[in-house]
């Protein structure tokens, strides 16, 4: 019978306490850190800002001089401590980090602590766990008192309460929908189905594509008599199932060039496949 883990994950920012204090109490399994994938350029910068210190965000995740010690202090008390590099002022990016170490320990207890690094990596991580094929808890942690400027000491200290942080569920796209976005967003993939790399794929190259990665969607449209692009019955199902989802929520465009009915994905569709991108993972995969 497998053991199930205790994870958490935890954007590592000016905190020492609020990091480590919930992790000791719940005895946690695995820890995994998401480091500031700038924090070793060298960087300097004061404390973070929004409700925990004042000051400016934009250097919220630099390297602080007790980060070191603060991975001994787990590494003392956890089993495994695993770092992963994230670009912490992109709440996309923290969004898709921590919902693909959530599918990957799907059979686990999975904690995210969004008070660990200022305001941006607390609203991309709180986001992540109202996606309802995550279940993961958000939690956060009230400091007894506000100290420091953050890079030689940590910005508060004490640990006051630990409180779970109330979550809405929202729907993500579904593995169908995130692979058409995908390969609405590598002109690389579009050959053999788009020869014209400059203009948005059509339609028909999308159902060729579903068919040739054997999307779900298409699941009843693959019979020899249906392979043919013209099949209407598959433009319905690309609709309903992929494209009027995903137009409702800003991520493709679709529009109209001559008889052609083509596709686009937007800049929010571009954000929201690197946020979810970790559904075409196989099973049992390890996260990109």
């Amino acid at each position: 019978m497998e053991v199930v883990k205790r994870v958490h994950i935890v954007p590592l920012g000016y905190e020492f306490d609020r990091i480590l204090e919930p992790i000791r109490n719940q005895r946690a399994d695995l820890v995994y850190l998401l480091e500031d994938e700038r924090a070793g350029s060298g960087r300097q910068g004061g404390a973070p800002s929004g409700t925990d210190g004042g000051t400016s965000e934009r250097n919220a995740t630099a390297t602080a001089d007790y980060h070191p010690e603060l991975r001994a202090e787990l590494e003392s008390i956890v089993p495994e401590v695993r770092t992963r590099e994230c670009d912490l002022t992109d709440v996309y990016a923290v969004l898709g980090d921590v919902t693909t170490l959530a599918d990957v320990h799907a059979d686990d207890q999975v904690y995210v602590n969004v008070s660990g690094a200022g305001t941006i990596p607390a609203i991309g991580a709180t986001i992540a766990c109202m996606d309802v094929s995550t279940d993961a808890h958000a939690y956060y942690v009230e400091p007894s008192e506000y100290a420091h400027d953050g890079t030689s000491e940590p910005v508060s200290a004490g640990l006051d309460e630990i409180e779970e942080v109330p979550t809405y569920p929202i729907e993500s796209p579904t593995r169908d929908q995130v692979a058409i976005m995908g390969f609405l967003a590598d002109p690389a993939a579009w050959e053999g189905y788009h020869d014209d790399r400059t203009a948005p794929p059509k339609k028909k190259d999308l159902i060729e594509y579903a068919r040739d990665r054997e999307l779900d969607f298409m699941a009843d449209r693959r019979s020899p008599g249906e392979r043919s692009g013209e099949d209407k019955g598959a433009f319905r199902v690309l609709d309903t199932h992929v494209l009027e989802p995903l137009a409702e929520d800003g991520y493709v465009t679709i529009e109209s060039v001559g008889r052609r009915r083509v596709v686009e994905l937007t800049t929010r569709g571009e954000n929201a496949y690197r946020a979810f991108r970790h559904k075409l993972i196989e099973e049992g995969g390890e996260p990109q």
